[in-house]
């Protein structure tokens, strides 16, 4: 996995020698996957704390669901979802904070509350949101999708050549957000898993993910319980964490950077198991397991055996 230093508002992130979590935090009911428990600003701070607990590195923290079937949110509302949250998830617990919105303006009040990436999946539909970054030094993520934001594309003729098409559109967005005045250093890409694509198209990118490493800058992985996994095991969203970790797997083979996941600590686990496994994490040979964790709890009120 080649190393980056990447600068966003005043800290360097530094990618390459393990691969990042980076925690989802929705502020949004209408979300995809665990939309019904996002529950009050309390209760996002309380989730934030447990996915830092379980080793995420960076935490997502979005106010507007990728949904189709809901109309955008105005910009104050979703600037009134994000923003609390942000700041006391930065200044209660101190974490790395990136803000998911394409809006620049909701940008700009997510940094100045304490963000340092711009996570944006539009594809830098407008342009504005480089001259956020530009301005304030956040780290902007470049994600390929040839959807506007709240449209669902799904056509299995769109692509001659899908990784191809990847490939070319987030060359020309680099360089858009270059023009903008964002450093080369600072941006981060994405390669839109099932964004304007076909679980096949998804499929597809994904095979030739090495292909990607030829644009040189790290690669965001947001794999996490998306329809490609469903289309393959017939799981609801919440029933794709094993799918999830296949998928993880191959990402970081393929030499990903960043894992963009909602099971953070099944998901370090599975990278703990699998690193030992590899030879890329060190064992004490005297380490053994607890004699707590030999068996499981017997049911409350059953006898034990």
């Amino acid at each position: 996995m080649s190393a980056f230093e990447v600068p966003a508002a005043g800290r360097t992130l530094r990618l390459g020698e393990r691969p990042w979590l980076m925690g989802v935090v929705n502020a949004s009911p209408e979300s995809f996957s665990d939309g019904a428990q996002v529950g009050t600003a309390d209760a996002q701070l309380a989730h934030a704390a447990r996915l830092l607990a379980e080793g995420a590195d960076i935490i997502d923290v979005g106010g507007e669901s990728a949904i189709t079937n809901r109309e955008p949110l105005p910009v104050t509302a979703e600037i009134d979802r994000v923003v609390p949250v942000i700041e006391r998830i930065t200044r209660e617990l101190g974490a790395l904070v990136s803000v998911d919105t394409y809006k620049p303006a909701v940008a700009e009040a997510a940094v100045a509350a304490g963000a340092v990436l711009v996570n944006d999946v539009s594809g830098l539909r407008d342009p504005a949101l480089a001259d956020v970054c530009a301005k304030t030094g956040a780290a902007l993520v470049l994600m390929h999708t040839r959807a506007a934001p709240k449209q669902r594309l799904q056509d299995a003729g769109l692509y001659q050549d899908v990784t191809q098409d990847v490939l070319g559109f987030l060359a020309d967005r680099m360089r858009a957000a270059m023009e903008r005045g964002v450093p080369r250093e600072a941006l981060i890409l994405d390669p839109g898993p099932d964004f304007a694509k076909t679980p096949s198209q998804t499929i597809e990118v994904l095979r030739r993910l090495p292909d990607l490493h030829a644009l040189g800058r790290p690669l965001l992985m947001a794999v996490s319980r998306k329809d490609f996994i469903g289309a393959l095991t017939g799981g609801r969203p919440n029933q794709r964490l094993a799918g999830t970790l296949a998928a993880i797997g191959y990402c970081v083979d393929g030499g990903g950077h960043i894992l963009r996941v909602h099971d953070v600590g099944a998901v370090r686990e599975y990278l703990t198991v699998r690193a030992a496994l590899r030879g890329e994490l060190a064992v004490d040979p005297g380490v053994t397991l607890d004699e707590s964790l030999r068996h499981e709890r017997p049911n409350a009120g059953a006898p034990a055996e």
